[in-house]
């Protein structure tokens, strides 16, 4: 079965089931490896994207469920000559570790910082909850995405 979507603002043609998750179909279909496999069952948030600027756990979206919808991977999130404020921030508070988690975690603020421009720490502490860091970065990741926030409404 072939399904169409927009994947980080270029068409993509898929030949793949529509059950396929849609991790694997990134990973394996297209070969964008910055999401990453955690634990296939949306707990620990390493796979999220965002499809239609919402962010999601792709290893429990299926491709079928995605035709026609615009999803942004973090190769598609910002450049190395434009980083996108939470790639910025992520780098001036040194919150990446052993850096597993982070595509997902950069992933999930995106989602956070374009529903809500002016989070409370509270905020990104319940938006944040379920993308886990094995480092234990947490404060850091709390002081990125409220300066992103701050480099966006500056923007």
């Amino acid at each position: 079965m072939s399904t169409t979507l927009t994947v980080n603002g270029a068409s993509a043609t898929l030949d793949l089931p529509a059950d396929t998750p849609l991790l694997w179909a990134l990973r394996d279909g297209l070969h964008l490896t910055g999401t990453k496999y955690g634990c296939g069952v949306a707990a620990c948030g390493a796979c999220t994207v965002m499809v239609d600027g919402v962010a999601v756990r792709s290893c429990q979206t299926a491709l079928g469920d995605v035709a026609g919808a615009s999803v942004t991977t973090i190769e598609g999130l910002g450049t190395p000559e434009a980083l996108h404020a939470v790639q910025a921030a992520w780098i001036d508070h040194q919150v990446a570790q052993c850096g597993y988690c982070q595509s997902g975690q950069i992933m999930q603020a995106a989602g956070l910082l374009a529903a809500n421009p002016n989070p409370t720490p509270a905020d990104i502490d319940a938006a944040m909850d379920g993308n886990l860091c094995r480092c234990g970065a947490y404060p850091r990741i709390r002081a990125a995405v409220l300066d992103a926030a701050n480099r966006l409404r500056e923007v």
